[in-house]
């Protein structure tokens, strides 16, 4: 992936500075935590939309993601349309974090650091950028691809326990790429719906998936297939939640509204009831400037999601609550949010007409003492 990497250092003297920089002690950049974290710092500031309509996730929301899909040692991970392989990286952190001991064993180690995750990408700085942070976050051996996932160079099929992706949303696939088998699943060239077809085909039989998606996924009606696709998930699949996040989530280079859809592969059926969250803040002011606010509800979506007997009591006009299989086919397998959540209104109690006109001439009196005042106090 290095091969045609430019090193964009216009003169020896800043390349000097760079280098001293680099060897600078305090920086302490030899221990790998703190190169790494200082690499996911350099790839906040990416905010850059690509060709395609993608786009760098956030890493609070691939974090929160991540934790609730909870990767384990011994998945079999995929991000189809990695960018800079942050669900990879996460997940990697989050096996880190909660299986550490185990890591120690010399076979496991390997799996991880050899057959564990696995990416694809068609861009070549993202594969680059990709492959050093797996590298900097302790995985040596990444399966990281130059490949695009929807055309026939992508024979995965039946592979995978977990993909967590942000795949592209606004892109489209010239039918002669695509890949039958993703056809077949689903006749569209609108890259979201491809990209859910191809999660069905590459997943074993019991895979979970988190996806980002537009919200046209869930709740657009204009085009045959998208309902296709969400009657395959809750026919024919598990569809567990739809996470609904607000529209400035990917502010300042898109304000897209999108979702989170979770899902496992069944072949076989099994939606009996879907989780709805409205997220209406991620921590972030939700405009251009992405300011730190206190309003969060990531820590109550982790919260929530986790507590299934709590959220049966829950009632459509919470911000969470539970809707049934039947609830779906009877709007048409249509997933959007306003179909299903309810909002308290209160009934308004005004005056009756009679109080109205006696307050009027009250008034009008009132009026008239006064004005009387004044005209006798100006002919004195």
């Amino acid at each position: 992936f290095m091969s045609d990497a430019k090193l964009d250092i216009p003169s020896g003297k800043i390349l000097e500075k760079v280098i001293r920089g680099l060897n600078d002690n305090d920086l302490n950049l030899d221990n790998k935590e703190i190169m790494g974290d200082v690499y996911e710092y350099l790839l906040a500031k990416l905010s850059v939309n690509g060709t395609n309509g993608q786009f760098r996730t956030p890493r609070h929301i691939i974090n929160m993601m991540v934790k609730l899909m909870q990767p384990k040692l011994g998945d079999i991970i995929c991000d189809p349309a990695m960018g800079s392989a942050g669900f990879l990286m996460e997940s990697a952190k989050y096996i880190h974090e909660h299986q550490k001991d185990e890591l120690n064993n010399k076979e496991k180690r390997e799996m991880f650091n050899s057959q564990m995750f696995h990416g694809n990408e068609t861009d070549p700085d993202m594969l680059r950028i990709g492959t050093m942070n797996m590298t900097l976050h302790d995985v040596s051996n990444p399966q990281i691809f130059y490949k695009n996932s929807l055309t026939d160079d992508n024979k995965d099929t039946s592979m995978y326990d977990l993909i967590l992706a942000n795949p592209p949303f606004s892109g489209s696939l010239d039918a002669n790429d695509l890949a039958k088998s993703i056809k077949d699943i689903c006749p569209s060239k609108s890259t979201e719906l491809l990209f859910i077809a191809l999660f069905l085909r590459s997943m074993k039989i019991g895979g979970r998936c988190a996806s980002i998606v537009p919200v046209g996924v869930v709740n657009n009606t204009n085009e045959k297939a998208y309902t296709i696709i969400r009657k395959e998930l809750v026919e024919n699949q598990r569809l567990k939640a739809i996470i609904y996040m607000p529209s400035g989530v990917f502010k300042p280079y898109s304000g897209v509204q999108t979702a989170i859809i979770i899902f496992d592969k069944t072949n076989n059926g099994g939606t009996d009831k879907v989780w709805l969250y409205n997220m209406e803040n991620d921590g972030f002011s939700l405009d251009d400037k992405r300011n730190e606010i206190a309003q969060n509800d990531i820590p109550d979506i982790l919260t929530r999601y986790f507590d299934v007997e709590g959220e049966s009591q829950r009632t459509a006009y919470e911000k969470s609550f539970f809707i049934t299989k039947e609830d779906i086919v009877a709007n048409d397998y249509v997933l959007s949010l306003n179909k299903y959540q309810k909002k308290k209104i209160e009934k308004k109690v005004y005056r009756s007409s009679s109080e109205i006109i006696e307050s009027i001439s009250t008034l009008e009196e009132q009026f008239n003492d006064i004005m009387k005042i004044i005209k006798e106090g100006m002919k004195d």
